[in-house]
């Protein structure tokens, strides 16, 4: 008797954040999904090792739509930056931005993004991070000032966007790309895999083309 190729039913997918970047990932790789934001409160003060601060954040996030949903693989994702051991979100102000951008000028910054798929229908969980550094380049006064006056660093952790303007200041990647934007999309998919998800049955990716 021969092997046959099964063909796997297309799961509901769902991504607990209303992150725009988090979401022009997912539809990179062509996934359908639904956005079921979260309500789940980060406490950047909690005394945790970047890694693990990462991944409970994301399984809180996800926890909380799991409670909302009847059906479907949801994800849930959180990204920090760290410098020198000190964990770094979005910029208070335009002033802390600033701030942020000086000193990271010319130096190393890390990024942790935890990532949390739960599937529901089976009663499986699955919690995981990536790890990734950009190296900055020395970044003038003047170009610091005319970055943030863009407006761009104001909603982003660390205060730059690596897949936006502040690109131009990035001199070296080490580690997932896209990770530094979010969603460490190769974690996803080696994850998603395990639970039985195949991303291509989605096929949306074709219509981006």
């Amino acid at each position: 008797m021969q092997n046959e190729k099964v063909k796997t039913m297309k799961r509901k997918i769902i991504l607990a954040s209303t992150s725009p970047r988090r979401n022009g990932l997912l539809q990179q790789i062509g996934l359908e999904f639904e956005v079921v934001p979260s309500k789940y409160e980060e406490d950047m003060a909690v005394a945790m090792k970047p890694n693990e601060m990462v991944r409970r954040f994301a399984e809180g996030k996800a926890e909380d739509v799991a409670k909302k949903v009847k059906t479907g693989i949801i994800i849930g994702a959180d990204t920090i930056c760290v410098f020198k051991n000190k964990k770094i979100g979005k910029p208070k102000s335009r002033e802390d931005a600033v701030s942020m951008l000086r000193i990271f000028s010319g130096k190393k910054v890390y990024v942790y993004s935890g990532i949390c798929i739960i599937d529901k229908d089976n009663c499986k969980k699955i919690v995981d991070h990536e790890i990734s550094w950009v190296k900055m380049k020395k970044m003038s006064d003047e170009e610091i000032q005319k970055y943030v006056d863009s407006g761009e660093p104001l909603d982003k952790a660390g205060a730059f966007a690596i897949q936006e303007l502040g690109g131009i200041f990035v001199e070296k990647v080490h580690g997932c790309y896209s990770n530094i934007i979010g969603l460490p999309l190769y974690n996803l998919y080696k994850n998603l895999q395990r639970l039985g998800v195949n991303i291509f049955e989605y096929e949306k990716w074709k219509e981006i083309k």
